[in-house]
């Protein structure tokens, strides 16, 4: 049927076996072989209505229902969840990032891999900012990462993006050698990639490691790793955490007692913070740079 390439029909059909926890031998039999069925979910080839119709019997989904999650305006519904849970993320809004998390677990539009995988991403990424739980975070996130990479190995962007949270989540639980062993590990994975679709994964493994190293007191390596960052924001014209970079420069340069190149970088980082009207942020890096002219 020609008309079914308008829609997800291989994903769909997946997604709803994998969901009923039937394996491929347990669908097909009595209606078409596991390599028809393999084919189906691949969409190599589509199935004629009937035979639809009765994998879906078996799956006790009503064919008009199936359709409707099929439509491919159903990806820009999940593109849409995805885009809130990003928004939500950057304001720091776990409690409904969370809630949006729970509801849509148990819609079959998330039940293929890579949307899957994003919620459970950011569940585990809930789990430690609500519930102050880092190993069930953690177990959360490294399950995430095994929904496409069983083996964890040669990751891909977003599995790299998961592996950067994990180490963030160690950072912030103060272990911070994990942090930066984690940091360069995503690193080394990103290095090996054809290309990058969202440079701003790469900006965040930079900047973990600057900040994870000043806390053990490597400012000169955490210096570096600004620098890398700072030069990579600039060439991917992007102001993401280039004030957070420009800022913990100068707190390495202050420690390293280079007094006034420090406070020129915190400076810069204020004036971009400035550039963004972002007032909340620009009180809060004036605070901590007097702070640190304080005690150093």
């Amino acid at each position: 049927m020609n008309s079914l390439n308008t829609y997800l029909i291989g994903d769909t059909l997946k997604s709803f076996r994998e969901y009923k926890k039937l394996s491929l031998k347990e669908l097909s039999e009595g209606v078409c072989t596991e390599e028809e069925l393999i084919s189906f979910e691949k969409e190599v080839v589509y199935p004629d209505l009937e035979t639809l119709n009765l994998l879906l019997r078996r799956l006790n989904v009503d064919l008009a229902y199936f359709f409707n999650v099929a439509s491919k305006s159903s990806i820009n519904y999940a593109n849409a969840v995805i885009r809130l849970i990003n928004r939500l993320k950057l304001e720091w809004n776990y409690e409904r990032v969370q809630e949006i998390i729970e509801k849509e677990l148990s819609n079959p539009i998330f039940q293929t891999g890579k949307l899957k995988q994003f919620l459970i991403w950011h569940q585990g990424i809930c789990t430690f900012y609500l519930e102050k739980d880092l190993p069930k975070a953690l177990e959360q996130l490294y399950n995430a990462i095994d929904i496409t990479n069983k083996n964890r190995t040669d990751f891909n962007e977003r599995e790299i993006e998961i592996l950067t949270s994990i180490a963030i989540l160690h950072k912030e639980s103060g272990e911070f050698e994990d942090s930066i062993q984690l940091l360069k590990k995503a690193l080394e994975y990103l290095e090996t990639l054809p290309d990058i679709l969202e440079p701003r994964g790469k900006i965040r493994v930079y900047f973990g490691l600057a900040q994870a190293l000043t806390e053990i007191g490597e400012y000169v390596e955490s210096l570096q790793f600004c620098k890398l960052g700072i030069d990579y924001c600039i060439t991917q014209e992007l102001l993401y955490l280039l004030p957070s970079l420009y800022y913990q420069s100068g707190e390495n340069l202050i420690k390293l007692s280079r007094i006034d190149d420090g406070v020129e970088h915190i400076n810069k980082a204020i004036y971009l913070l400035e550039l963004q009207e972002n007032i909340k942020f620009i009180e809060i890096m004036k605070n901590e740079r007097d702070k640190l002219l304080s005690e150093w």
